[in-house]
């Protein structure tokens, strides 16, 4: 048995008290006479932003209760042991689904250098009953070729997560920044809060393959408990921290919908608004070279520093707009353009591409969160306040729709909730994170939680799908530091 020496803190957190007892009930795959590293890092709600987070946009996060944890302490065996236990269901299921990996460290970490990052993801992830792995040793790998750490010796990790995956609440980059964390504390590797979520980001677009933005991870890592974490993704600078207002209180609500990140709707939007601003460029008479060593292009951009987000909503109207097109497709782009500045896509030349609505959403996005804050920051006291509130997060939702990542589930929530509005305590309502399904966002006034578990379950009646309602925070895992783990006196 380990216990926490000197913190007490955890013993009152059901949550925590279940991944030690998961610990204790997985207790063969560690030294029983060592100490063990401890980790944990929380999901998010994406209250406003979201996707715009790659565009250079401002995002406002809600770090969630639901969190994922991960054990460590090394061993004599080189290898990286990985054993999951990870939420199937919803968000309050117990269910867990004993999965494990036993990685070579001389494989890991060849002696010839550090794996190059697209041998990595072609091995950590040709095994789609393994690919989960690499969230894990993918970490590790980039702690090797960013920083030059190695393990010395073997590790074995234990994951326990009561955050689902694939319903948009950013189970992934907790369970990369999580890794992170204790693989760094084994490497004896000090990383910053910005390094750190840059880091896991890496893991997620380098060696998982997925496009996403920086938001995720770093609300994972640098969240505060009640509070929206805001960030400027230019690339990753978070700003501070803005309490929820005490009438009020965040929601989510899972449509039982699943999603992928890596999937081809998010991929294609974040493309196409990178097609966007290629076209920006050229409007804008910015000059566009070739990159010797990638091949990608590059913008010398003075007015927007890359990011399609600093353009203005009025300079977009009244120069830009007009010049995107509706749709285009990728053929027909490349010819004229020759291609774009993400690192993260491919432009397809077989796809027809939703251009004008995917540019424009993290220009208007950037500007909404920009009021949103302001709202939040004033206190939002008047009734007037939170429907604007309201109003911003439903304008969010419906451009999410006009890229092309709604669905009937999120759209149908979203309507529920419009229709009790103010008048049930409940302000507004968005997709959050990735799109194509998952969860929807919801502000409602604190004493109203009734009102949005009464929606869940109408759905569920309307839809046959099962719709968790989550409610609760929990600091990042920086608040929540790497914890030593003794062992009781008994097992010494």
């Amino acid at each position: 048995m380990w216990r926490v020496p000197g913190r007490a803190d955890g013993a009152a957190d059901p949550s925590l008290a279940e991944a030690l007892g998961t610990l204790h009930a997985r207790a063969s795959l560690f030294d029983p006479a060592r100490a063990v590293l401890m980790a944990r890092a929380p999901g998010r709600l994406d209250l406003m932003g979201g996707i715009a987070d790659y565009s250079g946009g401002l995002v406002l996060e809600f770090p969630i209760r639901q969190a994922t944890c991960v054990f460590a302490q090394s061993c004599e065996a080189r290898r990286l042991t990985i054993l999951s236990l990870v939420s199937d269901g919803a968000a309050s299921s117990s269910a867990r689904a004993p999965k494990m990996v036993s990685i070579s460290l001389d494989a890991l970490t060849p002696a010839a250098g550090p794996l190059e990052y697209a041998r990595a993801r072609a091995w950590l992830g040709g095994d789609p009953e393994q690919a989960w792995a690499a969230y894990v040793a993918g970490a590790l790998v980039v702690l090797q070729r960013e920083r030059g750490r190695l393990l010395s010796r073997g590790a074995n990790l234990l994951i326990h997560s009561d955050l689902p995956a694939g319903i948009g609440l950013a189970s992934s980059a907790a369970l990369e920044v999580a890794a992170l964390e204790t693989l760094a504390a084994l490497t004896d590797t000090p990383l910053g809060e910005r390094e750190l979520a840059l880091l896991a980001q890496m893991v997620e677009n380098l060696i998982v393959g997925a496009p996403c933005g920086v938001m995720d991870q770093l609300t994972a890592v640098a969240g505060r408990a009640g509070c929206l974490i805001e960030i400027l993704c230019q690339p990753a600078e978070a700003r501070g921290h803005i309490p929820i207002p005490s009438a009020l209180e965040v929601w989510g609500l899972d449509s039982g919908i699943r999603h992928a990140i890596s999937g081809a709707d998010y991929g294609s939007v974040r493309a196409a608004t990178f097609m966007g601003y290629r076209m920006l460029a050229e409007e804008a008479g910015l000059a566009v070279t070739v990159d010797a060593d990638s091949g990608r292009l590059r913008v010398d951009d003075p007015l927007f520093g890359g990011y399609p987000a600093n353009v203005s909503p009025a300079l977009w109207r009244a120069r830009y707009r007009d010049v995107v097109p509706v749709a285009l497709d990728g053929a027909t782009f490349l010819e004229r353009y020759g291609g774009t500045t993400d690192a993260a896509t491919v432009v397809d030349p077989s796809r027809t591409y939703h251009v004008r609505a995917c540019t424009e959403h993290p220009i208007l996005e950037h500007e909404r969160a920009r009021r949103f804050r302001e709202l939040l920051s004033t206190g939002a006291t008047q009734e007037a306040g939170r429907m604007e509130l309201g109003q911003l997060m439903y304008d969010s939702h419906a451009s999410y729709g006009a890229c092309g990542l709604g669905s009937d589930g999120t759209d149908r929530l979203v309507d529920l909730v419009r229709a009790a509005g103010p008048a049930a305590g409940l302000y507004g309502a968005k997709i959050t994170g990735g799109g194509s399904g998952g969860t929807v966002a919801v502000l409602a006034r604190r004493d109203c939680g009734p009102a949005v578990v009464e929606i869940a379950s109408r759905y569920e009646r309307e839809t046959g799908r099962r719709c968790e309602a989550i409610t609760g925070s929990s600091p990042g895992s920086r608040a929540f530091g790497v914890r030593h783990l003794e062992p009781s006196l008994e097992t010494r």
